[in-house]
């Protein structure tokens, strides 16, 4: 029996990965992950799929290697179908957010999410700053989702691949704020012209998110994971992390980055912290699988 692992969350102010018993029997657990530390695991096996909504793949299909989503066909469906962003529960009786999140230099997108799950939404994601415009009911929330993409000339989504991209260079504090300040105004002056009334107007308050990640103590990274192989070895020193991302010093490739959907589905061992890499990588922007995460 080994543990399967089923992927990096941000509940709180760090970093957690997720397991499951590979037999699918007793409770999960947590391992909260730390800065500075040494990180090393072996993948064994085949990877499978991480199933729907909490629960295991009732078949435990065989899933890519490449695969962000280290779903199965119908578990993605399952799972896509209960989503916010399928826009297929309108009578949500829940409370939402409507937010602005800034990932780099001209790189703003709008979004919303549970207000039940504070911030999380948005660490899972990797912004870098983020603000509140308003919160309310969940049709509310996305017309004026809408409103906002159609007059400030946002949009919903970003490639995760610019992402990653722009990290190792990112402005000061300050200027990035003033980025999202900006845009907030634009959106303030909408009230009262196509702004729901049910959906309340929250004031400026801009949350930075490079001390959390632990960018500011991170250059670019040269190399990122392509995929795990049956008896592949990723070791290092984590020195960030960004949404799905983990920053790994090693000796002999320098910074590399995993991004830890890529990990999930498959059992995972210890292993010398020391070992270094012997998985797929490609240069930063040079290939491999980037996207699927909004």
């Amino acid at each position: 029996m080994g543990w399967q692992c089923t992927g990096l969350g941000w509940p709180d102010d760090g970093p957690v990965l997720g397991w499951r018993r590979s037999d699918g029997a007793g409770r999960g657990r947590k391992s909260v992950l730390a800065y500075g530390k040494e990180l090393g695991f072996r993948a064994e096996g085949e990877r499978h799929c991480s199933g729907a909504r909490g629960n295991p793949c009732p078949v435990m299909a065989v899933v890519s290697a490449r695969s962000t989503g280290a779903r199965c066909p119908e578990c993605a469906r399952l799972d896509r179908a209960h989503s916010v962003a399928a826009d297929t529960i309108a009578d949500d009786p829940r409370t939402y957010r409507v937010y602005l999140a800034w990932f780099g230099p001209g790189m703003v997108k709008v979004g919303i999410t549970r207000e039940s799950r504070d911030a999380a939404r948005l660490r899972e994601q990797g912004a870098v700053v983020f603000t509140w415009l308003g919160r309310g009911p969940l049709m509310a929330a996305r017309r004026t989702e809408e409103l906002l993409r159609a007059a400030l000339g946002v949009p919903d989504r970003i490639p995760y691949a610019r992402k990653r991209a722009v990290r190792g260079e990112l402005p000061e504090a300050v200027e990035r704020v003033a980025e999202v300040e900006v845009l907030y105004g634009r959106a303030a002056e909408l009230e009262g012209s196509g702004w729901p009334e049910a959906l309340e107007r929250l004031p400026f308050e801009a949350v930075d998110h490079a001390g959390v990640f632990g960018l500011d103590a991170v250059g670019a990274a040269a190399r990122v994971v392509t995929g795990l192989v049956d008896g592949g070895v990723v070791a290092g020193r984590l020195v960030a992390a960004a949404g799905p991302d983990l920053y790994l010093a090693t000796s002999a490739d320098g910074v590399v980055v995993l991004d830890a959907r890529l990990i999930t589905g498959w059992v995972l061992v210890g292993a010398d912290a020391r070992a270094g890499l012997s998985v797929p990588v490609v240069a930063v922007g040079g290939g491999g699988v980037q996207d699927g995460l909004f």
